[in-house]
Formats: C-alpha cells, structure tokens, sequence
C-alpha cells in the first residue's frame, strides 16, 4: 500500500499580477515545506523544474488538503497581500511511469489539464488544487464526436414515421468542490493531562506569568506528526479553561502552546477558532500564544498570516525556537512581542552553550522591541547561566514542577524553586 503522485506547481497569475517570480525561488519555497511536513517514512524528490515525486508508504491516496496547505504557503509567502489564485498545484496519482511522464509535462500542457482538455499520456487521477478549492480534472483528452451520416437520397415511397425517440438521460451533475474539511474536536478526557509551569522574571525574583504544558512531556519527547500535535494542542486549549477561575483577572501573562505549521492549515485554524470561541473576552488582554516548533527561517507570509490569525485572541505572541542564533535582525518588530529558546535534550555544556550564545544578541533583540526567554530550563547551573547572561524570563523544571493551577504570582526568593504544588 504506497500512495505515489506527482506534484506540479503553476505560477498561474504571476506575469499578469506585475511581478514575475524566479522559479527557483518557487521551488525553494515548496521543498522548504515538504522538508517540515512530508516527514519520514514518507519521501518527496524534485524530478523536474517545479515537479516532485511524493510517496506514503502507509496510504492508499494522497490527502489534496494537504496539498491545499503548501498551495495557501506558497501564495502568502511569495505573494503576500495579493488577491489568492496566483499558485495553482496539480497533483497526479497513477502507477511509477505515468507519473514519471506527468513531471514531464510543459507549463503549457499543464493549463490544457487544468482546462479539461486532457492529456495524451497515461491515464491517473489529477486534481487541482488553489487556496480556495480542489477540483478533479479528467487526465485524457475528450473524444472527438462521431462524424455526421449523409442524409439518405429521396424517394417517392412513402416513409413511416420514426418511433419517437426517448429523451436522454439526465448527465449526472458535476460533483461539487469539496471544502476544507473541519477537523472535529476531540472527545473531553476524563481527567487533566496538562499543568502550569510558572514563568519566572530573573531580575526581580519574581512570577509573573504561567505557560500551559503537557504531562505527557515528562515521560516522552513531544510528537512529530500534525494531527497528534493537534489533537494536543486542542486537549490543551481545553483544559486551560479550568485554570482561569483560580486566577484574578489582570494579573500575569498566560501562555498556551500552539503548533507552527498547524496554525497555518485552514482546517487546523478552523478547530484552533472553535475553542478560542469559548474563552471570555475579558480574558484576551493577558493570554499569550506560544508558538512552538517555529523554524529557523520562516516565510514572512506565513509569520503575517499567524499573527493575523492569533491577533484576536491573544495580547502576546511568543515564538518559541530551538536554534540560539535564529536570525531576528531579519524580522518586522510587530511580528512577535517575545521568542523562547527552547533547550534541546543535549549535553549540559551544549545547553549552557546555547544560552550563552542565544544571551550574546540581547542588543538586537532590545532594538526590535522583542523580550527573550529560555524553556526548559532544568536545574540551578542553567538558572544561573541565564541570570549570568542577561536573560529575563525563565522556565522549566529548575523554576516549578507541573502544577494543577497557575502559580500565585510576585516575589519567590530564587533559593525557593523549584515551585512545588500545593
């Protein structure tokens, strides 16, 4: 059971919107989100200048709402703040040279597929992707209707009048476009799988706010695959409603944790909205989001579209890092208000590296207006290290266990953490 098909990309609109984009750029864009989300077993190549081979060991077809997500990526990141249908993806699924063949197709070609008009190589299932739907396309060409017959020669017989012609059936309507479908929400667990962890501000010895964290975390390191990060990232925004009784309103920061590259699928922000709907609206003014898995380089479409989505919802967006030297010089200062290193499991001298060198870029990030914090921060030489260092906002293991409620916030002598529960 292997899925195999070929991915092709059109710049549909591209000469006529003003702008002509390099194809390598295009290309580059693509593999960037294939390397992130076409993650092993399943495998991906370039074949051809803006075609890639995709294979899933463990599917019978490909999902086209996947395919819907690289195609809303490609169109914010390389042509952001223009009307959609700029970026056109086709996919063909068939046996190995068939879609082979259909990589080698021209650009030309390609809009005769995408105008119905067919191909004339070996049949698959082509479908059409944009932003806005997904639609099959028949893979050959129509057929040419039949020549008329010469009209028989006139005679003085009398002729007999035809039985009269039953009408033709109806042609079956043409399946509607399918929308994004909506993830549904997971079922309500019988008890909480997530606690607080306190976020401490080292120069006052104090906390000031709380982030959201998972149990499960203690035990395993956090899954890869989109839909388990979703199904945990919903369980969270969940539970958190649980903790905002225990806390007064107006004081201390809450931060809960979203994923990157599920923000920017259109069925995952769907289901992300329907449990934000829930939360009191007095509430917004101290929830943060914190944007985990963010990667070292992300498009500013993408970042722009994140931020509109969360802008609603959260007062504070914190992107959460794995790489000490992500390149913030790059980025607009309205695009978060904080970013997190998040320490990898590595050695201890890599970790107290890491801070160090992360530390190390403090003007930069003073000048954008941006705070750094450190996540998972797990015993006293780290703590110190980061209060050595400059850094402001902690947390982890070093600062308070996994507690059932947010922490009582203010002065917490450092001699004091780790915070325990109650």
């Amino acid at each position: 059971m292997t899925a195999i098909a070929c991915l092709r990309i059109l710049l549909t609109a591209a000469e006529t919107a003003g702008a002509s984009v390099p194809p390598a750029h295009v290309e580059a864009a693509a593999d960037l989100y294939l390397k992130h989300r076409w993650k092993h077993p399943r495998r991906y190549g370039v074949v051809a200048p803006l075609a890639f081979v995709l294979a899933d060991t463990k599917a019978e077809k490909l999902d086209p709402e996947e395919m819907q997500a690289l195609a809303i990526e490609l169109e914010t990141s390389l042509f952001p703040g223009r009307k959609s249908g700029q970026v056109c993806l086709m996919t063909f699924e068939g046996d190995e040279n068939a879609v082979l063949q259909f990589a080698s197709l021209s650009q030309g070609e390609l809009a005769g597929l995408m105008a119905g008009r067919g191909y004339s190589g070996a049949p698959g299932h082509v479908q059409v992707i944009t932003a806005e739907e997904i639609r099959a396309v028949p893979s050959a060409p129509p057929e040419a209707p039949p020549a008329p017959q010469a009209k028989p020669a006139a005679t003085t017989a009398p002729i007999e009048a035809p039985p009269k012609a039953k009408p033709a059936p109806a042609k079956p309507a043409a399946a509607p476009v399918r929308p994004v479908a909506a993830v549904p929400p997971p079922k309500p667990a019988a008890s909480l799988t997530t606690g607080w962890r306190a976020i401490y501000h080292l120069p006052t010895e104090s906390v000031v706010g709380a982030v959201l964290g998972h149990k499960a975390d203690l035990a395993a390191p956090r899954p890869e695959e989109d839909g388990e990060l979703l199904a945990r990232d919903l369980t969270g925004l969940n539970d958190a409603q649980f903790g905002f009784p225990t806390v007064k309103t107006g004081e201390g920061a809450l931060f809960l944790p979203l994923s990157f590259w599920n923000l920017t699928t259109p069925a995952s922000q769907e289901a992300y909205k329907r449990r934000l709907s829930r939360y009191p609206l007095d509430l917004q003014p101290r929830l943060g989001a914190t944007v985990y898995d963010t990667p070292r380089e992300p498009s500013m479409g993408l970042l722009q579209q994140i931020r509109a989505f969360l802008h609603g919802s959260f007062a504070y967006i914190d992107l959460c890092i794995s790489d000490p030297n992500f390149p913030v010089n790059t980025l607009p200062g309205d695009i978060a208000s904080s970013i997190t290193l998040e320490l990898r499991d590595e050695p201890d001298a890599e970790r107290i590296k890491a801070i160090a060198l992360f530390a190390s870029r403090q003007s930069v990030y003073r000048a954008k207006g941006v705070h750094q914090g450190v996540l998972g921060v797990r015993n006293a030489k780290e703590l110190d290290a980061c209060r050595a260092a400059g850094l402001g906002y902690v947390t982890g293991l070093a600062v308070s266990a996994l507690l059932d409620k947010p922490p009582a916030l203010g002065a917490n002598p450092a001699d004091a953490l780790p915070l325990q529960a109650a």
